[in-house]
Order: structure tokens, then C-alpha cells, then sequence
């Protein structure tokens, strides 16, 4: 069940915001790290099917994404953007009812696929509460859940810990974990600490071109090898990653 990019280019006018990226994404969670601006939101964008690559292809399961049958395989995404809206006048739980139910869940079964994706994220207590009572990072939860109550093939979650403090990023990783067990989980961050307990794999993207490809163990070798003051040797890893890329592509 992989996701695939093959040679995937986009461009907003005269701006190329990806150029050529190539990579594969399988199953369990897998990150996808870069600076501001680097492309990642655009790559997401791709991937759930928002906009169309200027060229290259996207296949899920060997199925493209785009083209004739975008609108039947976007019934297996689920997608969280960075800024996101929710009923805050209704209840936690007619928000994540009514995102299953937005996405094709047969009516009578919303509600149960709402109770099933708030236990996900151990949200179920509050199901009953007004969205606007809760705290930032119960409200991020609560899009999570809203993103994954169609039960998806495909997950993707732009910058999900932004914002949040370090136990509720903490929080966030092991609903994820839990998540990536039956899905393809795809996640944008430029915090690398964010996927050092939960990330199999980990795709660099600087200034929309891909740099690396590999796991997070890796990137962390690069850091044991080359270490910086100051700096996890994770984070000692992805700084030397994108580095080399900016004087390979200078």
C-alpha cells in the first residue's frame, strides 16, 4: 500500500515551489522535514488532492491521485491542515461526526465512527463539551480526530504540534503511533524531535527540492558523525542535511 511520488514538480506562477521529488511513503508514520518555505504544505497540498502537480505523477497503491479518479480516492484521505476550522458553538463530538459524514460515513454509523476516533485520541470524555471550552491543544486533538473518522488509507497532518507545548507535543506523537498502526501516516513538521520516538522513515525537502530520504536513525548517525554545539545529534543531523543540500543546489 505505498504512496508514491514519481518526479513531482508544482509551481505558482514563475515560482517553483517543488522541483522533481521523488520518494516513496509506506505504511506506519512518516516525516516530512524541512524549513519554511522548503515545500511542504505544498507537498501535502499534492498529496490530498488540492492541486494538481505541474508534472509527475502521485499513486496510492498504484492508483493516481489525480485525473479521473481523484474524486473516489479522496474518500481514503484524511487531512489535517496547519490552520484548520471547527464548530466551536457545537460539541466535540457532532465536529468529528459531521467530518465522517462529510467524507461519505453513511449517516447512521457517524456517530459511532465520532466515538471511535475521539477514543484514538483519548478525547471521549469530552465528547459532550462546546468546542470554544476547550484548550489548544484538545482543540488540535479534536481535528485529528475529525482527519481520521472515515476510518482513511492515507493521513496527513501539516504541522500537527505547532504551537503546542512540549508534553502536549508528546501527547500528540502517541496518538499518531496509534494512528500509523493501520494507515499511511505523512507528517509536516520543521521540528525533528517531533519524529525521533515515532518515525520509521523521514523525507528533507529544501527550497522544493528533496535532500534526503532514509529513517530517522540515519539522520541521527549524520549527527553522531558531525555534532554542533548546542544541538541534539538529531538535530545536528538535519542541519548538516540541509546544509549539503543548499550547496548542492547553490
Amino acid at each position: 500500500m505505498p504512496l508514491t511520488c514519481d518526479l513531482v514538480s508544482f509551481k505558482y506562477g514563475d515560482n517553483q515551489a517543488l522541483s522533481q521529488v521523488s520518494s516513496t511513503f509506506g505504511p506506519g508514520v512518516n516525516g516530512l522535514l524541512g524549513p519554511n518555505g522548503a515545500g511542504k504544505s505544498t507537498l501535502l497540498g499534492l498529496l490530498a488532492t488540492l492541486r494538481e502537480p505541474t508534472s509527475g505523477t502521485v499513486t496510492l497503491d498504484g492508483i493516481r491521485l489525480h485525473g479521473e479518479s481523484r474524486e473516489a480516492v479522496r474518500k481514503t484521505i484524511g487531512f489535517l491542515p496547519q490552520r484548520f476550522d471547527l464548530m466551536r458553538w457545537s460539541s466535540v463530538e457532532r465536529n468529528v461526526s459531521y467530518a465522517a459524514w462529510a467524507q461519505g460515513v453513511d449517516r447512521s454509523e457517524c456517530v459511532d465512527r465520532a466515538h471511535e476516533a475521539l477514543e484514538i485520541v483519548d478525547l471521549v470524555d469530552a465528547s459532550g463539551k462546546r468546542v470554544a471550552s476547550l484548550s489548544g491543544g484538545q482543540r488540535q486533538r479534536v481535528g485529528i480526530a475529525c482527519a481520521i473518522a472515515h476510518r482513511p488509507t492515507l493521513v496527513l497532518l501539516d504541522e500537527p504540534t505547532a504551537g503546542l507545548d512540549p508534553a502536549q507535543r508528546v501527547q500528540i506523537r502517541s496518538y499518531l503511533a496509534a494512528i500509523a498502526e493501520s494507515s499511511i501516516v505523512v507528517i509536516s513538521t520543521h521540528i525533528v524531535e517531533d519524529l525521533a520516538h515515532m518515525s520509521a522513515k523521514a523525507v528533507v525537502l529544501s527550497k522544493g527540492r528533496l535532500v534526503f530520504a532514509g529513517t530517522v536513525e540515519e539522520i541521527l548517525a549524520i549527527g553522531t558523525q558531525q555534532p554542533l554545539g548546542g544541538m541534539s545529534l538529531l538535530e545536528a543531523g538535519y542541519t548538516s542535511i540541509l546544509s549539503y543540500g543548499e550547496l548542492e543546489h547553490s
